[in-house]
């Protein structure tokens, strides 16, 4: 094959994979042109723990969770909260047809192609506090069997097979720098091809230009990713009015590469990008003992039941516990003029609560090792939690609170707790955890939560007093913001095409995935509702491929 093609991809991830397989299916050639070696392909897809939002699946009703799409598309739109006549218009019809794919043929689609999810299902995003607004009203947190390389490997493999018939070619090291448009058409890209790099995947490479490209084809599909590594566009984009000032200090929760290149790119080409200020960053982020790109965070999944401190050592108000309310928890922190937190907690709990983010981050899962999965039931922090106790900066262990406070001041002397004000927050979360009931709304969430039996039984830890020394030793974690998710993109139509600034079709021009805000220009509005974001990449990757596959001549 010729590096003339029917289509090229640009950007090897998970969207362009999927956009990929679909138009191979058909038969179409396909050239998929990305910036990174080809040890990246499957691009930040691969390092997620593969969460999958799905509605009404099998696995929710073995665990007696009643779901429906009516229920989910209300959560959905009371999170997303769209208030943008314009902005808004392909995102509420992008979160209409996402919900119904999420409740109809996504998890048979991905079953077919192989992709298996763990028996139980996880409640990510628990809420707001109330019936509506933001949150998950029910668990729909399916979680991949194999993780995130798994869900890379099941486009993957049907997309190297297409290779081998000569229907793809990878162009990797290959910078795409201008969009070709010819008529008002998308014909084409050019670039820079960058030196060789034979460094593993999620290092970040070297950007030295050995020569310059031009490729042509009757359409040009874009899914380069968000603008997460890029501080200085997030900064750039940051909703001042609704979030408060851009944090100083942020860390990394997403490869060197999703530097959002591709977003100005394809905007001075005539595209229209949408709802640049909506993004999605975490507040329990960690520093990585061991990093693979700079600045590598990653998140805690938390249960609910640490005690959140903010940088004096306050509690953060109700109802920003951990797990519940992303977005409106960052608002405060921003607010309080501290970039950093605090979880304090004891080790029953960081046993049973504690997740990582990552698909390296859970071996047992990732590698399909059953018996290692098991093994989380039992007794003991499972291994990669164990070595963040053991070698994180973040983390402190220590037998009293007082010398627990000690040590979070060691770790954090800009910002000194007074041991005072930590313990008073200490004593009144343990007066109540010694009554069945109490006005203390985390510990109703706590006690709800145990109401799901796959939380009680591998998720949350039975209430206990902080300061019990049978379920010691205290521990502090000091958590940081980490950049992650671009909720806004190029604004496309439900065949995932490129609109122009005057809302008209950009012909031969297509966005999928992350670039496109998962579809729309923004389907998830202002908030998300976790396990959404893989299968935005997939929807709309499949959208673009399966309308070029019925359009192009």
């Amino acid at each position: 094959m010729s590096d003339d093609a029917d289509v090229i991809v640009v950007g090897a991830g998970l969207a362009g994979l999927v956009a990929t397989y679909e138009l191979t299916r058909a038969g179409r050639r396909v050239l998929v042109v990305d910036q990174e070696s080809g040890a990246n392909l499957g691009g930040q897809a691969f390092w997620s723990l593969g969460g999958l939002f799905l509605v009404d699946s099998p696995e929710q009703r073995r665990a007696g969770i009643k779901d429906s799409p009516e229920l989910a598309l209300s959560d959905w739109l009371d999170s997303a909260g769209f208030d943008r006549d314009r902005e808004d218009h392909w995102p509420r019809q992008w979160a209409q047809a996402y919900v119904d794919f999420a409740a109809g043929e996504k998890r048979r689609y991905l079953h077919d192609l192989g992709l298996r999810v763990m028996p139980t299902v996880g409640w990510a995003e628990r809420g707001a506090g109330l019936a509506t607004g933001h949150g998950n009203s029910v668990p729909r947190f399916h979680l991949t069997w194999g993780t995130g390389p798994e869900v890379v490997r099941v486009f993957a493999e049907p997309v190297r097979a297409a290779a081998e018939r000569g229907l793809v070619v990878f162009r990797h090291r290959h910078r795409v720098d201008e969009l070709i448009v010819e008529d008002g058409a998308a014909v084409g890209v050019r670039g820079t091809t960058l030196a060789p790099s034979d460094l593993p995947r999620g290092v970040a490479s070297g950007r030295e230009a050995t020569g310059e490209f031009a490729l042509r084809a009757q359409a040009v599909v874009v899914t380069s990713g968000g603008i997460g590594a890029n501080q200085a566009l997030v900064r750039e984009n940051w909703p001042v009015d609704r979030l408060g000032p851009a944090p100083k200090s942020m860390i990394t929760g997403v490869p060197a590469y999703v530097d959002g290149r591709m977003l100005q790119i394809t905007e001075r080409a005539g595209g229209s990008l949408v709802n640049r200020d909506r993004m999605w960053h975490y507040t329990e982020g960690i520093k990585n003992w061991d990093p693979i790109w700079p600045d590598h965070a990653i998140r805690i999944i938390p249960g609910p039941s640490s005690l959140w401190l903010d940088a004096t050592g306050r509690r953060l108000p109700a109802p920003l516990f951990p797990g519940h309310d992303t977005l409106a928890t960052l608002r405060h922190i921003v607010h309080t003029g501290h970039d950093h937190t605090w979880f304090v907690l004891t080790r029953s709990i960081v046993e049973k609560e504690f997740a990582l983010s990552g698909s390296e981050q859970n071996p047992d899962i990732t590698d399909k090792d059953l018996k290692l999965a098991l093994a989380r039931l039992k007794k003991g922090a499972p291994g990669p939690v164990q070595a963040f106790l053991d070698h994180g900066a973040d983390f402190v262990v220590r037998r009293t609170l007082r010398e627990l406070v000690a040590g979070m001041n060691a770790v954090e002397p800009s910002a000194p707790l007074d041991y005072a004000t930590v313990e008073r927050e200490v004593l009144a979360r343990d007066r109540a955890v010694a009554h069945p009931y109490s006005k203390d709304l985390q510990l109703m969430a706590v006690r709800n939560a145990r109401e799901y039996w796959p939380d009680k039984l591998a998720r949350v830890a039975k209430p206990h007093r902080l300061l019990d020394p049978a379920h010691g030793p205290l521990i502090a974690v000091r958590l940081h913001l980490l950049t992650r998710k671009t909720l806004g993109g190029l604004e496309t139509t439900l065949d995932s095409q490129v609109v122009r600034p005057d809302g008209t079709p950009f012909a031969g021009l297509y966005a999928a995935g992350e670039v496109a805000g998962f579809g729309g220009g923004g389907v998830h509005g202002y908030n998300a509702l976790e396990g959404t974001f893989l299968g935005g990449c997939i929807f709309s990757g499949r959208a673009a491929g399966r309308a070029l596959a019925r359009d192009l001549t």
